[in-house]
């Protein structure tokens, strides 16, 4: 094998098709970069079983040939290179010579005859806009669970219903869901169809895609080989499927109702932010919402204590109630608003705190972001 290849699209290539690789594989092999040299370029793709990466690049190729090498030492190496082209070769004995103008890297092969196949991807497709689909990842992904002891809350799942693409993550303690566009072309969908994805999966995907224009979406495989695709440009990454019944979690979002209040966003996520400074890592913030705004009390365990309060307009009886900060802070961040709506709902158990529902705050629209986070026990 011989090529050549431009050094920032290079570095851009393997960098990307690296990302989703563990830190620590326990196969040695699935560490590697396959690198693929033909007539139409450089193929460079990376699978670990779970999630794949793949991009086909420009590159004068002068011998085809494929090898596999250390993917992260090989994308470190590459980002480093000095500004001048790359040439790639793999000698008789199986060594490649990396060459970037005076510098010479000698890299060992791995065995490319044990790396496992790339998985293909041929289902039902659709289109999603890459801005939106990278931002209503970023508004969901963050409440799925970080415990692998239940792997159903560790994704994401994306369900989609005619022309409509919906995201919901839940860890138990509150709930995100944002809907977009989803453009199916001729396909009609009678039924749903339902992938549960990573999310640290799907986070990367988000990163990578939200300025590539249109991103294909495709579902494929049955059984324990479920794959979901993303595709835009000359990028592709998959995703095998977590397994398992997601918590039907749509009912518990209730109706609108009459009892909310609108806070600047920017104000009260500041505001929090301060006051919480003072408290025990896993207290609640006590927020008291009245016709005079909103007020925030917190005491810690070094006898430090804050309030603060900022404004806002209050609809219905006065509430007192306890939410975690960081949750409601990561809520506030999603909210992609100036203003913030959060709406006091109620419960047949009055034993029972009532979730709160958090929106933006916006006239004539249907709401196409929603949270809904449970409040904490005040014991003060």
């Amino acid at each position: 094998m011989k090529f050549h290849v431009n050094r920032d699209v290079f570095s851009e290539a393997v960098s990307f098709v690296v990302k989703l690789l563990p830190q620590r594989n326990p196969q040695p092999i699935l560490a590697g970069v396959l690198i693929e040299a033909g007539d139409d370029g450089l193929s460079l793709a990376a699978f670990d079983y779970e999630a794949s990466a793949r991009t086909r690049i420009e590159a004068t190729v002068d011998e085809p040939g494929t090898i596999l090498v250390h993917g992260r030492l090989l994308s470190e190496i590459a980002s480093r290179l000095p500004n001048a082209p790359i040439q790639i070769t793999q000698d008789a004995d199986g060594e490649i010579l990396l060459t970037c103008g005076s510098a010479r890297f000698t890299l060992a092969a791995m065995p490319v005859a044990e790396y496992p196949a790339i998985p293909e991807v041929s289902g039902d497709s659709g289109l999603v806009p890459g801005d939106d689909f990278s931002t209503a990842i970023a508004q969901v992904a963050f409440a799925a669970s970080r415990d692998d002891v239940t792997p159903v809350l560790t994704g994401v799942q994306l369900e989609v219903t005619g022309n409509e693409l919906s995201l919901v993550a839940t860890d138990r303690y509150r709930v995100a869901l944002r809907e977009i566009n989803f453009d199916s072309g001729a396909v009609a969908r009678e039924e749903a169809t339902t992938a549960l994805v990573p999310a640290r999966t799907l986070t990367e995907v988000g990163k990578t895609f939200a300025h590539s224009g249109d991103i294909q979406i495709s579902f494929s495989g049955s059984g324990d080989r479920e794959i979901i695709a993303f595709t835009a440009g000359n990028k592709t990454v998959t995703s095998l499927l977590i397994k398992g019944n997601f918590p039907p979690v749509r009912r518990l979002f209730p109706a609108q109702t009459e009892h909310y209040a609108v806070v600047n966003t920017a104000e009260l996520a500041e505001a929090v932010r301060r006051v919480s400074l003072v408290l025990d890592r896993s207290a609640p913030l006590r927020f008291s919402f009245s016709d005079e705004g909103v007020s925030m009390d917190a005491a810690g365990t070094e006898q430090a204590r804050a309030t603060e309060s900022v404004d806002a307009t209050l609809a219905g009886d006065e509430v007192t109630l306890g939410l975690n900060p960081q949750y409601l802070l990561e809520a506030l961040g999603a909210v992609k608003s100036e203003f913030t709506r959060i709406t006091f709902t109620s419960s047949e158990n009055a034993n029972k705190l009532s979730p709160v529902l958090i929106t933006p705050q916006t006239s004539g629209t249907p709401e196409s972001f929603k949270y809904l986070l449970q409040p904490n026990l005040l014991l003060r």
